[in-house]
């Protein structure tokens, strides 16, 4: 399968696009009203798109195994989703 290679480095290209915009718009949301569940939104999606960066870059620049990729990836993103549902109890409180 010659195709996955360029395929995972096109969706992580997607991913860190679409993440850094969602992070970039929580920080201005951020800074606009201060309010600190915005920040950990801000933080918590920050998080998820450095784990496909960082996975990405594992992969493809340090021979690290799909595997091990995949789990630093995983990781991050339950960082990232912790800190997100974070955000929304702020929110409610």
């Amino acid at each position: 399968m010659m195709w996955t290679g360029p395929a995972i480095v096109v969706v992580k290209t997607v991913i860190l696009l679409l993440g850094s915009g969602i992070t970039y718009i929580a920080y201005k949301a951020y800074r606009r009203t201060g309010t600190p569940s915005l920040r950990a939104l801000g933080i918590g999606f920050g998080v998820i798109t450095f784990g496909a960066l960082l996975a990405g870059i594992a992969h493809q620049i340090l021979s690290v195994s799909l595997e091990l990729g995949i789990l630093i990836n995983s990781v991050l993103v339950a960082i990232g989703l912790a800190i997100i549902m974070y955000s929304l109890y702020l929110e409610r409180r």
